[in-house]
């Protein structure tokens, strides 16, 4: 008696599963997309590539925020090897850079208590003016 019953209660949740087109499969893998777009938009998984290497996009996104006491102090000065390896992360060719150095030197005074957001930006739309 039990494994008839067994037997038409799995026939019955068989029965509506199919009848509503789910699967257990699909609903899985629906959970797990669902949950590895959401992982990797909000771990910065969205910064690395395949390789485990930072994506071109955010180089300078990670050196800056990194390394924002030094820049600091080398856009302070108007020159440094932090602010020639940004201005390399940022396309600014070797010949250019110490034009970039001033012109960055100048604008950075005037925002010098800003956040590494502000900086990126700052230094970000200075470069622009000297990549080819």
């Amino acid at each position: 008696m039990r494994n008839i019953l067994g037997c038409i209660l799995i026939s019955s949740a068989s029965l509506l599963l199919g009848a509503t087109g789910c699967t257990i499969k699909g609903t899985i893998n629906q959970i797990t997309d669902t949950t590895s777009n959401v992982t990797g938009t909000t771990s910065g998984q969205a910064w690395w590539n395949e390789d485990g290497q930072i994506k071109p996009d955010f180089k300078a996104t990670a050196f800056v925020t990194l390394n924002q006491e030094s820049l600091r102090q080398d856009l302070a000065a108007g020159r440094g090897e932090y602010l020639a390896s940004v201005s390399t992360l940022l396309g600014v060719p070797e010949d250019r850079q110490s034009a970039f150095f001033s012109a960055v030197q100048a604008g950075y005074t005037g925002t010098a208590g800003t956040d590494s957001p502000a900086l990126l930006a700052l230094l970000q739309d200075t470069s622009r003016a000297f990549v080819r």
